[in-house]
């Protein structure tokens, strides 16, 4: 009985300390119809389905919206690690906790090597020319998008075409629609949700 109490206790202190999102999280199962064929893809390819398209699944529209802007940036003319350290930067540029915690695991997939993941959430790069495109989306981020002449010039001589310029200025507005939801809806950090579920059921 005294074992019994102290797990309840112990359960009950575990409940209040996990992260709840503002948004209903969903699953292929609760999502609105026009979500599930996008859900349903994510999980077929990724096997656990990441709490923000959870939340995003409750608006079909901004879910089949991000799911083609992300998919046509994949075929674009910028690596994958480029683009995961463009993550990261705009992740802990919002202080998107989620974001963080993603990207640094898919950087690592992508070929970042621990310190390159921790230099990308700082806006730079031991590569100079990672480098200069970092601190050309810096300043676009700080600057409402006013970025300084010589920023992109820079980018320009590091071998950043206007092709690749204008990806890295999409991937960063995504970025940042994705940070936006995460912390506007205190999404949390994948895992921690399905923790919370299981201690509500329990």
């Amino acid at each position: 009985m005294k074992d019994n109490s102290a797990r309840l206790r112990k359960d009950l202190v575990a409940t209040m300390k996990t992260p709840m999102s503002r948004f209903q999280i969903h699953d292929d199962l609760t999502a609105p119809d026009g979500s599930v064929p996008v859900l349903r893809g994510a999980l077929a390819s990724g096997g656990q389905l990441p709490n923000f398209l959870g939340v995003l699944a409750g608006s079909p529209a901004a879910l089949r919206a991000y799911a083609r802007f992300r998919s046509e940036l994949r075929h674009g003319k910028l690596t994958l690690a480029t683009l995961e350290r463009i993550a990261l930067a705009v992740a802990e540029h919002y202080q998107s906790e989620p974001g963080i915690a993603m990207h640094s695991r898919t950087g690592r997939t992508a070929g970042l090597a621990l310190d390159e993941v921790a230099n990308a959430r700082q806006f730079t790069s031991k590569d100079p020319r990672e480098a200069a495109l970092l601190r050309y989306l810096h300043a676009l981020l700080g600057n409402g998008g006013r970025t300084p002449m010589h920023l992109h010039e820079e980018a320009r001589e590091a071998g950043w075409d206007d092709e690749q310029i204008l990806e890295a200025i999409a991937a960063v507005a995504l970025e940042a629609f994705t940070a936006m939801v995460n912390v506007a809806g205190e999404v949390p950090v994948d895992g921690s949700s399905e923790a919370s579920r299981a201690l509500q059921a329990a």
